[in-house]
């Protein structure tokens, strides 16, 4: 990457914008590029890291029609059309944070393979990711909980829902407050996203195999 400078106040300031039209040119002219440059850096880390090649896609919003985005991301997954059905990896901004997520979001066919390799696996998870890192049921809502205070029983209620609720979802990384300094320093953020994702490639890795059988 040339030079990343990190983001700004005024990137999380988009999302009070008010109608749909301005919000998004704003996104379009204020975010997207550093999302773009966010996809083209981490793509080559992230495919070696997980032993396939990782495509980056930028959300487009394409159908909103009235509300305006809450929050915005890129997204990488081993598949040029789309991220959406894969296990993948995001960046992104609600109005808030920023956040950098392993995701399997609803719309994925391999849900209960993913819970079924989560359930098998979960005490190495436990060692993998740090208690820091948080959990989230759904990636439309900008809450997420601590691993420290979700403990074993937390997570293991996450995993099965993912596999037993139609539009279950599970998310696992980190959030940063927009407020904190790191974000605005380029170098130091691109670190943390790195040693982030030094720890969400495993878990992935570690959980792929069954969802690999059944997409085949």
């Amino acid at each position: 990457m040339k030079t990343f400078s990190g983001f700004r106040q005024e990137d999380f300031d988009v999302f009070a914008i008010d109608g749909l039209d301005n919000r998004m040119e704003a996104i379009k002219t204020v975010i997207r590029p550093k999302l773009e440059a966010l996809g083209h850096h981490f793509a080559p880390t992230l495919s070696t890291a997980c032993g396939s090649e990782m495509f980056y896609h930028v959300a487009k919003h394409a159908r909103r029609t009235v509300n305006p985005p809450n929050d915005t991301w890129v997204a990488w997954a081993p598949d040029k059309r789309g991220y959406k059905k894969h296990p993948h990896f995001q960046v992104g901004l609600w109005g808030t944070h920023l956040f950098v997520w392993y995701a399997v979001i609803y719309e994925s066919p391999v849900k209960e393979e993913i819970s079924q390799s989560m359930k098998q696996h979960l005490d190495e998870i436990l060692e993998i990711v740090p208690d820091d890192f948080r959990w989230s049921p759904d990636h439309t809502q900008p809450d997420s909980t601590p691993q420290a205070e979700l403990g074993r029983e937390g997570i293991l209620k996450l995993v099965d829902r993912l596999a037993a609720v139609k539009k279950a979802e599970i998310l696992c990384g980190i959030t940063i407050d927009r407020h904190d300094p790191v974000l605005a320093d380029g170098d130091k953020l691109l670190q943390r996203m790195d040693d982030t994702f030094a720890v969400l490639t495993r878990l992935y890795n570690l959980c792929r195999s069954g969802s690999l059988a059944a997409s085949r």
